[in-house]
Parts: structure tokens; sequence; C-alpha cells
């Protein structure tokens, strides 16, 4: 893979995707001296201590100071070096967020950011420290990529990804252990280009972080239940999104899914809405997520089947729309 780093299924597995996330990077240093670690008191949540024992001259610990860590991260990518910021995606989406906006996207300077306990990874904190809205509130800043990995094995490409690709970069990760979708790294990573993980011609699934897993359990179940067969899309790039991808889909299957683990406006399902919308071609859409509310406080797992897009709500969500009758042509003659 990029950076001739590469990892497996049997060590991810052993690793939360945080700890996976300061693995590789520490890794990564050993040959690129640029890069620099800058924390807000969240070494040991965030998992990045491991590149302090390893690199302590290259570790900055801001405290409990976001916008100071972020307004730091800027000067040092304006003099040549490469900051990861590590800290809970709630806080740099949104504590921070003016500096994120006015000090790194706005001179588009080299920073990437890591924001780990993202959605309702971190359920059991409430909702201080829930996470649903950073999608939206990160890919409308301009200059900005923005990544959502599926597991530990895409973790690991992201940040590889996101150290050769100039300008900023957001990474939202999970704070626990998640399930695996990928079992190699060599699958062919690379940002803005969407990964089929399961092929089919009825309904397409597009999900990115938490929600890739469920997707393609369901999609896997109900080919076996229901002679059902999905198209799982794994959009880990919201921004630059794979629009050609969705575009494609909708033409294929005519209908469409959407699956994260965040709020159904102005994330995924806003922003596959508007290739849509933009696509002129009419087709059945749902947005699984949360339903513009506040989550209450409890496990993941738990609040995923709450707010149903866990695998049995993204089974049934299917089975509503393949009830929707869409007229199936190939000249798209009821179409502009």
């Amino acid at each position: 893979m990029p950076g001739g780093l590469t990892y497996t299924v049997d060590e991810t597995t052993k690793l939360s995707t945080a700890e996976i996330y300061a693995t590789v990077l520490a890794d990564l240093a050993e040959t690129h001296p640029d890069i620099v670690t800058l924390t807000s008191d969240l070494a040991k949540s965030t998992k990045v201590g491991v590149f302090a024992d390893r690199f302590p001259d290259r570790f900055y610990n801001f405290g409990i100071a976001e916008a100071n860590m972020i307004g730091a991260a800027a000067g040092m990518a304006a003099c040549g070096l490469v900051p990861f910021t590590s800290s809970f995606a709630i806080f740099t989406s949104m504590r921070a967020l003016d500096q994120v906006h006015t000090d790194i996207c706005y001179p588009n300077l080299n920073v990437k950011m890591i924001g780990s306990h993202a959605g309702l990874s971190f359920g059991q904190a409430g909702s201080t420290h829930h996470c649903t809205e950073d999608l939206a509130i990160m890919r409308a800043m301009a200059n900005l990529t923005v990544l959502c990995p599926a597991d530990g094995i895409e973790t690991a490409n992201a940040v590889v990804a996101a150290y050769e690709r100039p300008g900023p970069v957001y990474v939202r990760i999970n704070r626990g252990f998640d399930q695996n979708v990928h079992t190699t790294m060599e699958y062919g990573f690379r940002i803005g280009v969407a990964d089929v993980l399961h092929d089919g011609t009825d309904i397409t699934l597009i999900a990115c972080g938490s929600g890739v897993y469920p997707a393609l359990q369901a999609a896997r179940e109900l080919a076996a239940t229901d002679g059902v067969h999905c198209r799982v899309l794994n959009m880990h790039t919201i921004k630059p999104l794979d629009a050609d991808a969705i575009r494609t889909a909708i033409h294929d299957t005519r209908r469409i899914i959407t699956v994260e683990d965040h709020t159904i406006i102005g994330g995924l399902g806003g922003a596959v809405a508007e290739v849509i919308a933009e696509n002129g071609r009419a087709c059945a859409f749902r947005r699984l997520g949360l339903h513009d509310c506040y989550s209450p406080i409890g496990l993941h797992e738990d609040l995923m089947a709450h707010h149903g897009y866990d695998t049995t709500g993204v089974m049934n969500t299917v089975r509503d729309v393949l009830r929707i009758d869409i007229e199936d042509d190939d000249t798209w003659d009821d179409e502009f």
C-alpha cells in the first residue's frame, strides 16, 4: 500500500480503531520526520500516547484547549511540518470550528485532523460527547477533504492517504472495536472512489463509517432470506464524493438507501440527495441515521438499533423501499 505499511486482519482485531490510527501514524513517522502530533489532553483516550512514547520531541499536549491546538497546528503547517491533531470529533468539529475554518481551511494548510469517538460510538458518555453533526459541518468547509473509514484496516489506509494528500484532511473514526469489513489493506483504497463491497441490481445501500457493516450484513441476509440483491457502496470519502458511483447506482437499481451514524441532515444522506437532485433521474430514496433529534444515552449498538440503522433496521427499510413502484425502463423518457 502507499507508504509501504501493511497490517493484517489478525492485527487489527486486537486493536480499537483509535489504537490502529495511533500505531499507523507512529509507524509512518519513522520514515517521515515532518509528522508531528498534537492533542488536547486526550492522549490516553485517542491512543496517541503510542506516538508520544516513540517520538516525545514531536508530540505536543495543549491541555483542554482545542482552539489553541488547531491554531498551533496551522502555524506548524505554515513552517513545513505535517501536523496530525488528535481529539474527539465533537471538539474538533464544533468547539474549535472557528480555528478550523479560519486558520486551516481558509489558507488551505496541510493539517490532518483526526476526530475520534465520532457518531454515537461513545454513546454512554451522553450528549456532550455524541457527535452526529460533524460530517455536515466539515464537508461545508472549502478545501477540506473528509474521510469516514469503515473499520480498522480502512483507518490505516485513510491515515496514510491523508498524509499523502496535500491540504487539510478530516478523518472521522470511532471509539471502539469496529466490526471488520475488509480482510486486507490491498483492496485499492483511493480517496474519492467508493468501494463496492457487495454487488446487486435490486437496490443500493450507500454507507459510511459505522453504517457500513450493518449495510453489508443486511445485504447478505436479504440475499439469503428474501432473494434480494443489494449493491453496497462503502462511501469512505464524504468529500470529494464519488458522484459517478451514485449516478451508476441510480441507473442500475433506481432505489437508494443511505446509512450513517450521523444526522440524516447534511451528512452522507444529504450529499447523496444532492447528487440525485442534480442528476435529473428519479429514484426511490431513504436516509437512515438520526432524524433531526438528539440521541438518548446508551451503548453504541443499542443506539443504532434505537435509531433504526442496525442490520435489522436496514433490512426493514430495504423491504419498505422495494414496495415502491418505480417505472423501470432503459430510455428514461419519464425524466428530464
